[in-house]
């Protein structure tokens, strides 16, 4: 498996990660937060119209804040992904490959990712202007209302993550507790 992975690529690798392996991400990936998935679920309950695709999909829990001249973002640091814990699990037996974010999970998205052979990458936490230097673009395509919330599109080059939680049921958060454990 490489290092450096395309997004686009990344579903074909799901199964052979392991918690702790790094990866540099490149592609297209979506954003979406709190409110945004609660719209996505309205339209999934609804039969509506998806903003995206969510087979082989990538979502990274961030709210971009607004570009400064000549930037396509303002910082973009990872949000506390356990406050889309109810949404994952449906989003990933519909085909998500992956969600970007920062914390622990809970044990139902942790099921899905195995039963779905998907994965869940985390971000470094508070370095959200050193995050935005790996964004080289940024087109919002919908909740255009919801502000730092909509729905975007995010161009990655080299984006640095490290796997949290895979598909064979390893947790970097309890695996690295008990690593520590006195």
């Amino acid at each position: 498996m490489p290092e450096h992975l395309s997004a686009q690529e990344l579903y074909q690798y799901t199964d052979q990660f392991h918690v702790g392996d790094k990866i540099l991400l490149s592609g297209y990936v979506y954003t979406a937060r709190d409110a945004a998935h609660k719209r996505i679920a309205a339209l999934l309950d609804s039969g509506g119209a998806l903003p995206f695709a969510l087979e082989h999909a990538i979502i990274y829990y961030a709210g971009p804040t607004p570009a400064p001249p000549g930037k396509p973002v303002g910082a973009c640091g990872p949000t506390t992904s356990s406050r889309m814990d109810s949404y994952a699990p449906r989003m990933l037996d519909l085909g998500l490959t992956a969600m970007i974010g920062k914390g622990e999970r809970s044990a139902a998205v942790r099921e899905a990712i195995i039963r779905n052979k998907a994965v869940y990458l985390c971000a470094v936490g508070g370095a959200g202007a050193l995050a935005a230097r790996c964004i080289k673009k940024l087109q919002v395509i919908a909740f255009d209302d919801l502000g730092c919330e909509s729905v975007k599109q995010l161009y990655f080059e080299k984006f640095p993550l490290v796997v949290a939680n895979d598909a064979h049921g390893g947790d970097l958060f309890s695996e690295g507790r008990s690593a520590y454990a006195r």
